[in-house]
């Protein structure tokens, strides 16, 4: 089987850079995979070629049914399933790694006594080296999740086509040297079979875990643009030189203003009116005089 303590130190580290999805098909991948793999796998599958029988005594008619039947071993086949679907995520890590790792430096240059004060402030981490998936590294992930699922998926149904989800116990074969069609018998075909059908349960699980992550990361990223543009109606429109509580004028706020100087016309009008009636009457009175 090998050693899968690497893969699983890789992939461990991706914990601490993934969504909470993630972190539940990590889970899956190293309970219900990985360590079922490597514990329980080879007391089921270690006996299938030694008692793989056919009803001949033909030198070699049994290894080209054997291979006939099963062009690739279970096991084999879910140990390459493992690493083709851990591939993409051990790419989206070094990506990760990276990115932490130039913010690092940027943060560190920011912090010197006679550093620039021109650069940007680190964008994807926070001073405890904690990543938000967003921008280049939200693009990355979401392309390692589809990668996941169409390699997932691709081995589900190469699985199907190779020799189908249930081992039956006996497999007719008629291939060269074998003299005439024979009968080969695979041993406990009913243990091998809850055994297949358990690691296919696994995979649609991921497979689905995997689905719902890229509809869960899609969802954040439509909130996260519905909140940006509200706020940005909001400081654009009733505050848009950052003031505390500015606002402008509005069409009810001009019609308030037009009628209090209509008001203040008449005011004018009807005291300089008063003050020249007055001023008639006087000079009158004077000429009678």
């Amino acid at each position: 089987m090998g050693d899968w303590d690497f893969l699983s130190t890789l992939l461990d580290k991706v914990q601490s850079h993934s969504t909470v999805v993630g972190k539940i098909w990590m889970t899956v991948l190293f309970l219900f995979r990985i360590m079922v793999l490597s514990t329980g796998a080879n007391s089921v599958w270690g006996d299938e070629q030694s008692d793989f029988i056919c009803n001949t005594k033909q030198p070699g008619c049994e290894n080209v049914c054997y291979d006939w039947t099963f062009p690739i071993s279970h096991i084999r086949f879910w140990v390459l399933q493992i690493i083709f679907v851990s591939t993409p995520t051990l790419v989206y890590l070094g990506h990760a790694m990276h990115v932490i790792h130039q913010e690092k430096k940027m943060r560190e240059k920011l912090a010197s006594p006679g550093g620039p004060r021109r650069l940007k402030s680190p964008k994807y981490t926070d001073d405890k080296g904690n990543v938000t998936i967003k921008g280049n590294l939200l693009g990355s992930y979401l392309t390692q999740l589809i990668f996941k699922i169409i390699i997932e998926a691709a081995f589900i149904v190469g699985q199907y086509y190779l020799y189908g989800f249930i081992m039956v116990p006996m497999f007719p074969c008629s291939k060269k040297p074998c003299p005439f069609t024979v009968e080969c018998y695979m041993s406990r075909p009913t243990e091998k079979t809850i055994f297949i059908i358990f690691m296919l349960a696994v995979a649609c699980v991921s497979l689905l875990l995997n689905v719902t992550e890229v509809f869960y990361l899609l969802c954040n990223r439509c909130k996260a643009r519905s909140r940006s543009r509200g706020m940005f109606a909001i400081n654009s429109v009733e505050n848009p030189a950052g003031l505390t509580n500015p606002r402008w004028p509005t069409v009810n706020d001009a019609l308030i203003q037009n009628k209090k100087n209509l008001d203040l016309e008449m005011e004018i009008s009807q005291s300089l009116g008063g003050s020249l009636d007055g001023a008639k009457e006087e000079k009158q009175m004077l000429g009678n005089h």
